[in-house]
Order: structure tokens, then sequence, then C-alpha cells
């Protein structure tokens, strides 16, 4: 696989992420670069893990994976854009958001790996150097989310509750797309 290609596999593998952290961004009060960094950082570590998953789990479970990957990344996103519909809804126009637990962040980011998992499989069946695209889906996936997270922090600040009832909505639309894209197929 060539430096383009690899780059052009990355990129798009980590939008997904770049979405999700923009829409995590805008429900937090107060992003900090610390927190930009620890959610690129959780990201980017999925992102690099989930190919390694499927390229190890390779051409033998291919079938089991793609049947159910895109309704775990649904489910998955679709309850985490929920629960964010819900506290925005829930909370006065006056009072902050709550800040996102740990394990909220790591359910998004799970969500939006999914479909690397399947593409390590495919990188499997071609026989491509997984030590290096997997690390180079993770940096540009880190790149990407902690961009992301930042950006949020703009649009949280300005319009409040009503980033965080679009970061839910963002969530389920890109639960339902990746839910749509795999049912098209």
């Amino acid at each position: 696989m060539s430096p383009i290609a690899i780059t052009i596999l990355a990129l798009g593998m980590s939008v997904d992420a770049f979405a999700a952290a923009l829409s995590r961004g805008a429900t937090v009060q107060r992003v900090r670069v610390g927190d930009a960094l620890r959610t690129g950082a959780v990201f980017g570590v999925v992102e690099t893990a989930t190919p390694l998953l499927g390229w190890s789990i390779g051409i033998l479970a291919a079938g089991y994976i793609s049947a159910i990957d895109h309704w775990v990344a649904f489910t998955l996103l679709g309850l985490v854009g929920l629960h964010c519909l819900y506290a925005a809804l829930r909370r006065t126009a006056d009072a902050p958001p709550r800040r996102n637990s740990v394990w909220m962040l790591v359910a998004i980011a799970v969500g939006t790996s999914i479909d690397a998992m399947a593409v390590g499989v495919s990188l499997a069946v071609l026989d491509v150097d997984i030590w290096i695209v997997a690390p180079a889906i993770g940096v540009a996936t880190f790149v990407m989310a902690t961009g992301g997270m930042m950006a949020g922090r703009v649009l949280g600040s300005r319009f409040g509750r009503g980033a965080e009832a679009l970061a839910g909505l963002v969530l389920i639309a890109l639960g339902t797309s990746i839910l749509m894209e795999h049912l098209a197929r």
C-alpha cells in the first residue's frame, strides 16, 4: 500500500471520530487542552486497536463481524446521542452542561471505530502491513479528534443547550448513517 493510499485511508477512518469529538466538545462547559488531548488519545488508541483486532481475527470471522458491526455502532452512538438530547432538554437555560464521563468517551470511540475492525479484516485479506497502517489510522484519528474537540468548544460556548442537543442529533445521525450504509450493501 502506497503512502498516499495509507494517508487517504487514515483520514477516511478518522472522519467519524472528528464529528463525534466536535459534538463532544460542544457539550462540555469548558474544554481544556488536556481534555482535547485525552479525547484525541482515547479515539486514537481505539482506532488503532480495532483494525489490529480485525486483522488478528482475519478471514475466519469476517462474516460474523460484518454481520453485526453496524448494529453495534448504531446502538452505541444512538444511545449516547439520546443521552445528549435528554441532558440538553432536562437542563435549565442557565445551567452549564455536565462533563462527560470517561466511559461515555470510550463508548463513543468504540462506536465510531467499529468499521475499522472490518477494515482490519479487509487489510488481512489484501496482505497489507498492518503495523504501518494501524498506527497511521491512530495518529490521524488523534489529530482529527483533538481538533474536533477544540472546535466544538467554540460551538458549545456560543450555543449552549442547542449545541448539546445538536451533538446528540449528530451522534444519532452518525450511527444511523453507519447502519444505512451497511444495510444498503
